[in-house]
């Protein structure tokens, strides 16, 4: 039977597959499981607010995940606080939870977090692999620590979830930390909010708008997810005027551009606009073989170039992916302490390689297009002409058509009874746009994340 750590480890090697490295971070840092017994698993968190996300979230994804590997547990239940060690080993029948840990969200940090900026020292520009799908993001963001503040402010990345942009502006955090004592913070926006919250609570509101004005480089990922939070944004421009005014540097991270993120204020989307904007693509296959040789050498691991070529010409997503595919194989390795030759890699991967697919249904890609647009599946149905509509449903249908290869009549009755012949010019004129504009081609990138995520959730 696995230890209860292997099989924490597991649970998050799984977790990091579908979700970005900031939002992995801000919610699973510092989480173990700490005791389970004939059908139940004991978690600690660090605090009440990661409990109740966890709870409410991604219990039925770490549920099925511990399932795979442990058939009889039924139950996952979360407690605050570090563990007394001498709980550990104690009868999972006399603890009580929640009364046995020691009430405290102090709990040691990854030893490679600095916990007064939240970066991970990692993330370098010495580790980061660079080809034609993120060479200016690169540039510009070494651009950024030779002139802190002047060249690029805002500086802002977008692009699919696990392309690399997380791994660059924390490169940029630590190379300015390594090049001069600055006061720098890197915080997920979700993270962001949670602490604006916490701080309305607490009514000490001003004092956290005080911190984040101090600073000499403020770096927000995922920044759409402050879509649609009114405080949030009213504390974001303050703070981003603050720091603006004063010459200080502000990197912004987003899987869209600002112009495609919905529920952001004009104001917002006018600032994040009037520094420099620059995208992360999917890696070609030279850039995934780089990178995969990149981490089987940090990892001290061994597999033949046949083996490298055949994931990194079957895993074409995003970087995480990679890495994820790779730690597979590498598992197989460490297990039966042998290299695992191609057709035992082919079968270690195949499940993950085509479980996606085979299950995409319209339904599916019509709640993902609608949530992306944020409208409602019931507006790409009605009758409706208007603008913020009408692109949606024309996207649906194009992906209707290339992901469930359904007829055009059938996809037009999908979509409230509408002619084949107008599914056929939206079609034909998503994809012709898309061909050539960048910022769409990425939103269909990121609504096929959302489709093929949905079915590991």
């Amino acid at each position: 039977m696995m230890s209860n750590e292997e099989l924490w480890k597991a649970v998050l090697g799984e977790m990091e597959l579908s979700l970005s490295r900031a939002n992995f971070i801000t919610w699973f840092k510092n989480t173990a499981v700490v005791a389970r017994d004939k059908n139940s698993i004991f978690v600690s968190v660090p605090n009440g607010f990661i409990k109740e996300w966890l709870e409410n979230k991604f219990n039925k994804k770490i549920l099925q995940s511990i399932r795979n590997l442990s058939p009889e547990i039924r139950e996952v239940k979360y407690s605050i606080g570090k563990p007394k060690p001498e709980l550990i080993k104690q009868d999972i029948s006399k603890i009580i939870l929640d009364k046995e840990f020691e009430a405290t969200s102090e709990a040691p940090l990854d030893a490679d977090i600095d916990k007064n900026t939240n970066l991970n020292r990692k993330y370098s520009f010495d580790s980061f692999v660079i080809g034609s799908n993120n060479e200016l993001a690169h540039a510009a963001c070494l651009a950024v620590t030779k002139s802190l503040g002047k060249l690029y402010n805002p500086l802002f990345l977008y692009g699919g979830v696990g392309l690399g942009k997380t791994h660059l502006l924390q490169a940029v955090g630590n190379k300015i930390t390594e090049i001069k004592e600055r006061r720098v913070l890197y915080i997920p926006a979700e993270r962001f909010t949670a602490n604006i919250i916490e701080a309305i609570r607490n009514k000490n509101i001003e004092d956290l708008k005080s911190h984040y004005a101090r600073l000499d480089l403020l770096i927000i990922d995922d920044i759409q997810f402050i879509a649609g939070k009114e405080k949030t944004q009213d504390i974001i421009f303050s703070t981003f005027n603050e720091l603006y005014g004063r010459n200080k540097q502000i990197i912004l991270s987003s899987d869209r551009p600002p112009a495609a993120i919905p529920a952001l204020e004009e104001r917002l989307r006018s600032r994040f606009e009037g520094g420099m904007i620059a995208d992360v693509s999917e890696p070609d296959f030279e850039t995934r073989l780089a990178i995969l040789k990149q981490k089987i050498d940090s990892k001290d691991g061994d597999l033949s170039d046949d083996v490298l070529i055949y994931i990194a010409t079957h895993i074409q997503k995003n970087v995480r992916e990679l890495e994820g595919s790779l730690n597979r194989v590498l598992a197989f390795a460490q297990i039966y302490n042998r290299v695992p030759d191609l057709k035992e890699v082919k079968n270690i991967l195949n499940t993950y390689l085509n479980t996606p697919y085979r299950k995409t249904s319209p339904q599916t890609i019509l709640k993902a297009v609608a949530d992306f647009y944020s409208i409602t599946s019931n507006d790409l149905i009605k009758r409706s002409r208007k603008k913020e509509v009408v692109k949606p449903r024309q996207v649906a249908m194009f992906l209707l058509r290339d992901e469930t290869k359904l007829s055009f009549p059938e996809i037009g009755q999908k979509l409230g009874g509408r002619d084949h012949s107008t599914v056929i010019h939206a079609c034909e004129k998503i994809r012709a746009e898309a061909a050539i504009d960048e910022p769409l081609k990425q939103e269909l990138i990121l609504i096929k994340e959302r489709v093929y995520n949905s079915f590991e959730k």
